[in-house]
């Protein structure tokens, strides 16, 4: 009888950790705020390089970004204050607020991020 309420504690206590590993590797919806820019421009921070080697596009950061992911580049959120890069699991999200400061409220993997909502922050 105490072995086997042992076996089923000890089957218990695996599942749980089971569990919790499996929860634990899942991505939590959060708030982050930053610039939808694209991965070229975000290398260096911001639009200013680009926007001087391709004087055509103007000094608008969203025609620049636009720019950009039209010639193979992609959308990512650039948050300044951290300073990371989080690459965009569904960019169609994005592409309206292009080169806009934006809060962004989704799932985060190491540094992807899947949008759940986005709205311009008015930065």
């Amino acid at each position: 009888m105490l072995v086997q309420g042992l076996k089923l504690s000890l089957v218990s206590l695996l599942l749980a950790c089971c569990l919790g590993l499996t929860q634990s590797g899942q991505a939590q919806s959060q708030p982050i705020s930053g610039e939808i820019m694209d991965d070229l421009c975000a290398k260096d921070k911001t639009h200013e390089g680009m926007m001087d080697q391709m004087k055509s596009m103007g000094r608008d950061p969203a025609v620049c970004t636009k720019k950009c992911v039209e010639l193979g580049a992609h959308y990512v959120l650039y948050d300044h204050n951290k300073d990371v890069v989080y690459k965009i699991d569904n960019p169609e999200k994005a592409e309206p607020f292009a080169g806009k400061q934006v809060r962004i409220t989704g799932s985060v993997q190491k540094n992807k991020i899947k949008i759940d909502t986005i709205e311009a922050s008015g930065k």
